[in-house]
């Protein structure tokens, strides 16, 4: 039997190895750790996976558009993780017989408290200053000039997207820090809020729904939970961003194009708001010149900015997870047997 050629990109952690080794010999690896966008000229990335049957790609790090995907005539079977990936055009997989199945969801919502963490962390980083103090210790300094660490006790709080990974964010600030809680998306209602607020283990009425204006407008720290589609891509604009408060700060560890990038970036270059926290970017991985990778942030009237390179859900139980359902839906191909969380099916 001939080897099935298997690509594995985006595997930054160098994780591949760990959790598909000693699969069935008739699975042919090739690993490429650096990622190449298509988005200008899709010819360098057609070359890299035209001779591949199977392809391995993590979330939507590699965008496989129709262009691409109609000029890979050996592609059989494309692996995501997760069950939604909008880097992948599935029409385009449908017509050219190309199967996609992706990761189902951790029965113990291990992904969700991943995610939650790490949205606690980059709001706990921007409102007690520790990128700019650990900055200042590895340069020789010690305590800075203002702005003064922001206490969160008693604050407000504001989620945009009441799903799991906004009700999680809200019950820490409540829980932990008895913040005030409001909250707006296009669909939410008090009644629904209410019962997310009972099933989080918290009162009535302690997550109150208000206007998207009022939402900018009272929050001093605003964290984004909102699914990208195209009814939210930038769905935070200019005109949002000018309602903040002047000490507030915003939150993104969803995907970066709900914000008008340029828009923040403009609102931070000018320290119109306290500062931003992102795990997620319009271009991923952020061009070597791109305006986030300054090292200026927080100096002559900038904002504070605090940076992670989309490893909000790259905790260990949530990537233990999507591997081993990678590597079963691997063994399942290497032995002739259908796959399963199909994105698209075989035809």
């Amino acid at each position: 039997m001939s080897s099935i050629r298997v690509a594995i990109l985006d595997d930054y952690n160098d994780l591949a190895s760990q959790y598909l080794g000693g699969l069935d010999s008739t699975l042919s690896f090739t690993h490429f750790p650096n990622t190449i966008l298509p988005s200008r000229d899709p010819s360098e990335l057609i070359h890299r996976l035209r001779d591949f049957e199977v392809i391995c790609t993590m979330h939507e790090r590699t965008p496989l558009p129709s262009r691409v995907i109609r000029e890979l005539p050996r592609l059989k079977v494309l692996l995501t993780t997760g069950m939604r990936n909008l880097g992948i055009d599935l029409e385009a997989c449908r017509q050219m017989g190309v199967t996609v199945a992706g990761t189902s969801p951790p029965s113990d919502d291990s992904n969700i408290a991943a995610t939650v963490q790490h949205t606690w962390a980059l709001i706990l980083a921007l409102a007690c200053n520790i990128s700019r103090d650990a900055s200042l210790i590895s340069t020789g300094s010690w305590l800075s000039a203002m702005p003064l660490n922001f206490s969160l006790p008693g604050s407000t709080l504001g989620i945009l997207g009441l799903g799991k990974l906004g009700l999680g964010t809200a019950r820490i600030g409540k829980v932990g820090f008895d913040m005030k809680i409001i909250a707006w998306s296009q669909n939410l209602t008090q009644e629904k809020a209410d019962e997310a607020a009972r099933k989080a283990g918290l009162c009535v009425g302690d997550i109150q729904v208000v206007s998207k204006q009022e939402l900018f407008r009272s929050s001093d720290v605003l964290s984004l939970h909102c699914i990208l589609s195209e009814r939210t891509r930038g769905i935070v604009g200019a005109e949002d961003l000018a309602l903040m408060k002047t000490t507030g700060m915003i939150i993104n560890t969803s995907r970066g194009p709900l914000i008008d990038e340029n828009a923040l970036l403009d609102a931070l270059d000018h320290g119109t708001i306290r500062g931003a926290a992102l795990d997620v970017y319009d271009l991923e991985p952020l061009p070597l010149g791109s305006r986030w990778r300054t090292t200026k942030w927080g100096e002559a009237g900038r904002s504070q900015v605090v940076l992670t390179p989309h490893s909000g859900y790259s905790y260990e139980p949530t990537i233990t997870h999507m591997w081993k359902e990678t590597r079963s839906n691997l063994e399942r191909l290497s032995r002739g047997e259908a796959i399963v969380n199909l994105m698209v099916p075989a035809t």
